[in-house]
């Protein structure tokens, strides 16, 4: 059983047991987080998509720990100027673990 839901305007696809990295999100460390923004749900053969979200949708998750992710540099180079600019970036994430899937 799988199930595509949204968070942080990006479309997830998870499974039961399964730990991910989101956008950051305001929730203490081993709290429970709902997301009732579910899109698709699989259950072997049979497939549920909604229009836009399926109706009762849920999925259940623990969150595992917050952090910061790897440092993407971002270099601004100007030929023939003698001139650059260095800049760098970590974006905090949200570590969940998927406890359960309803559809």
């Amino acid at each position: 059983m799988y199930a595509v839901f949204q968070s942080g305007g990006k479309q997830h696809r998870v499974s039961e047991g399964q730990t991910l990295r989101l956008e950051k999100l305001d929730v203490e460390t081993g709290a429970t987080v709902e997301f009732d923004k579910v899109l698709l749900v699989a259950n072997g053969e049979v497939i549920t998509v909604g229009a836009p979200l399926v109706e009762g949708g849920k999925i259940t998750a623990e969150v595992v720990q917050h952090g910061r992710g790897d440092k993407v540099k971002i270099v601004k180079f100007r030929r023939r100027k003698h001139s650059r600019k260095q800049q760098g970036h970590r974006q905090w994430f949200t570590e969940v673990k998927i406890t359960g899937i309803n559809a």
